[in-house]
């Protein structure tokens, strides 16, 4: 199964040029729901004002070159590597799901411009990551969902409890399963089944990427920015506008050893 291009199987009913029409207006349905995501919620209008504030209370005129390191650094650890959830669980169920995604998006669009239609022999590394990334997606994702949530892990709530900050999440978790279901059963030569997840896996695609205004999409944009600006505000001294650290030391209570912090 892993070797098979279910892009190419699919261009016995469907056109190539029609599969790539759709990725583009995917994209471009992101681009829309993030531009009103960001005139609803003003995040351009903050991180600029943020900025003039920063510039204005910096301690420390930054070189071009310190800045530069400044940002590598936040690139490598904050976002690469998700350093601010620590070393725990969550944030290896992050990583998964970050770096699967990222492989699974990336091949898709691999596979659905450059080999296409079912004339086209498809590289056996690039259908094997193509699933490999729906793996690591479903791994890290479905790891989250029910275990590592907030309002399941700390809050007791049940794990079915769906709100709609969950729609991110799910519509990922959902195009990855369908995907990777539909792969095997066309394989498999279950012809009912993979046209019924195919179309469960097109209409994941569609909440997915047509739901950005009204789910954490946009947040993959945001946190990067705001890691990028914390990081540049404490090297020039403004610190955000917060009061540096008090000068004594660090005093929690017995409480902080009777349970090891979970990072949220």
């Amino acid at each position: 199964m892993i070797y098979n291009n279910p892009f190419s199987g699919l261009s016995v009913l469907v056109s190539p040029i029609a599969m790539q029409v759709f990725v583009i207006a995917m994209i471009g349905l992101v681009v829309l729901g993030t531009i009103m995501d960001m005139i609803h919620k003003k995040n351009v209008k903050y991180f600029f004002n943020n900025a003039k504030k920063a510039k204005k209370n910096a301690k420390v005129d930054l070189t071009s070159a310190q800045r530069t390191a400044v940002i590598l650094k936040t690139v490598a650890q904050d976002i690469a590597t998700t350093s601010e959830l620590g070393r725990g669980k969550r944030r290896v169920a992050h990583v998964l799901g970050m770096y699967g995604t990222i492989i699974f998006w990336v091949t898709s669009v691999f596979m659905i411009f450059s080999y296409p239609s079912s004339g086209l022999d498809t590289p056996s590394s690039l259908t094997t990551m193509w699933h490999l990334g729906a793996m690591m997606t479903c791994v890290g994702g479905y790891w989250f969902w029910f275990f590592l949530r907030v309002d399941v892990s700390a809050e007791a709530y049940p794990w079915y409890r769906i709100i709609k900050a969950d729609l991110f999440v799910l519509a990922l978790l959902a195009c990855s399963t369908f995907g990777l279901a539909w792969s095997y059963t066309q394989f498999s030569n279950m012809i009912g089944l993979s046209y019924l997840f195919l179309i469960l896996y097109i209409t994941s695609n569609l909440v997915l990427f047509g739901g950005v205004y009204w789910s954490k999409f946009a947040h993959m944009f945001y946190k990067p920015g705001a890691a990028i600006q914390k990081n540049l505000a404490e090297a020039d001294g403004s610190r955000d506008n917060l009061p540096p650290p008090a000068d004594a030391p660090e005093q929690f209570g017995l409480g902080i050893k009777r349970e090891e912090p979970k990072h949220y």
